[in-house]
């Protein structure tokens, strides 16, 4: 994929093949957080493990979406402030570099919470850091996407990092499973390790964190720092609320160019949201209500993460031919009606028929939410718009965790934390609904 696209012509002037290849390699890395960290085995062993045992009526998964709530809270706060300041101080990569660094050490001190209701604290504590800290750090990376692609070839290079993101989230989980979890007994994996205290899950997250800093490493080495070209006047010296301000003025001047740009990103922002939340709790429901075992889980990963993507290329064929909206009118519906049949099933064997079938349509959503966003904005406005359509996704990215978290809370029950999901992926439906869809002429107008 990586010589498809950078034999375009044209992108040459913007970026070499194998700065195209480092970009995407952090997308490659950055699968240790998303998959391993995030999603299928430290917020398990956390849930599973750690707080087992936890005393009092608030289970350990209420626990974890409540402290993930409370980190999509300060990304929501922080990620407009920190987007407008790295380009106006043209400081992407330094703060790239930065904030993954950063990140790697929240995994690596991971490592210390040894499997004692005692240290669900401070894992709840490190998750969430690194949670904010890694969602910043997308922010100067995906601003990097116009520096190594050009206006005729961004979308497949940047298909290219989402790809490479799949598929490194898979390899990473195939060694996890068999080197450090598969197995019973008091040992696991190939590498023979210890379950005592958790050591075998504990080195996954070293190994995650390893992983995370040696795939940021191309990208900081060949993809040269620009500065800002024209930047907003005083962004580079505003403060805090300064940032709000230059933010409601765009919002401003996209509802009076064409109101439907601003309904999308209120939209999108909220079923993303539920995306999110599926792929986040996913893995904690697959454990402790349908009964995976933890090393069942890494396989099931492996098998989401693949599925997801074939039903991202099937997606991308059905767009071009339909256009967005019905992609996304239609997965979103099948993700609720799957998600009502998960509220009633039991057993491992249901939950990996139903949750496969719910990854098949995660895929397009993105997918197709990136398509229509470029169909409807206005000619070289690319940037902004989708500046704010990271930003506006980042504003309400406390909604799925701190929603699942209430309702596990409020019914008693882990299980009913999915109807927290059901609703944000709900209200970002019926906000799509009122969105005029792209027409053909606008989509013709677009660079192919």
């Amino acid at each position: 994929m990586s010589a498809g696209v950078a034999g375009e012509a044209g992108i040459g002037q913007a970026a070499t093949r194998r700065q195209i290849v480092a970009w995407g390699l952090w997308d490659w890395g950055g699968a240790a957080f998303n998959a391993v960290i995030l999603t299928f085995v430290f917020s398990v062993y956390l849930t599973d493990a750690v707080g087992d045992d936890l005393p009092g009526s608030v289970s350990a998964s209420t626990w974890l979406g409540w402290s993930l709530g409370i980190a999509g809270f300060f990304i929501a706060v922080l990620a407009p402030v920190s987007g407008q300041r790295f380009d106006a101080t043209g400081r992407r990569k330094r703060s790239l570099a930065v904030l993954t660094f950063l990140t790697v050490a929240a995994m690596a001190g991971m490592f210390f919470v040894v499997d004692d209701y005692h240290y669900l604290w401070l894992g709840l504590v490190l998750l969430g850091f690194a949670s904010v800290i890694f969602e910043l750090a997308q922010v100067p990376y995906n601003a990097m996407l116009r520096q190594v692609s050009t206006p005729e070839t961004v979308g497949r290079v940047s298909g290219f990092g989402w790809a490479m993101g799949y598929f490194g989230g898979i390899v990473l989980l195939l060694v996890c499973y068999f080197g450090f979890i598969s197995g019973d007994g008091d040992t696991r994996g190939f590498l023979g390790l210890t379950t005592e205290g958790g050591l075998n899950v504990r080195m996954v997250a070293l190994l995650a964190a390893v992983w995370l800093a040696v795939f940021a490493i191309p990208v900081l080495l060949m993809v040269p720092e620009v500065p800002r070209t024209s930047a907003d006047p005083g962004a580079d010296t505003g403060g805090f609320l300064e940032s709000y301000r230059v933010l409601w003025r765009d919002l401003r001047e996209l509802w009076a160019v064409d109101r439907r740009i601003v309904r999308f990103l209120i939209a999108s922002a909220l079923f993303r949201d539920g995306l999110a939340g599926v792929f986040t709790f996913g893995a904690v429901l697959a454990v402790n209500v349908y009964g995976l075992a933890s090393d069942s889980v890494l396989l099931f990963g492996v098998a989401a993460n693949v599925v997801a993507a074939l039903g991202a290329m099937v997606g991308g064929r059905v767009d071009d031919r339909t256009g967005p909206k019905p992609v996304i009118v239609g997965s979103l519906v099948a993700m609720i009606v799957v998600g009502i049949v998960l509220l009633a099933i039991s057993g491992p064997a249901l939950f990996w028929i139903f949750g496969l079938l719910l990854s098949l349509f995660v895929g397009p959503v993105q997918s197709s939410a990136r398509s229509f966003l470029t169909r409807i904005t206005p000619p070289g406005r690319e940037g902004q718009m989708f500046g704010l359509y990271a930003t506006t996704g980042r504003a309400v990215s406390f909604l799925a965790p701190t929603l699942f978290g209430f309702f596990a809370w409020w019914l008693g029950a882990d299980r009913a934390g999915i109807v927290g999901l059901l609703v944000v992926l709900g209200v970002g439906l019926a906000a799509l609904l009122s969105v005029q869809a792209p027409t053909r002429s606008a989509a013709g107008s677009l660079p192919s």
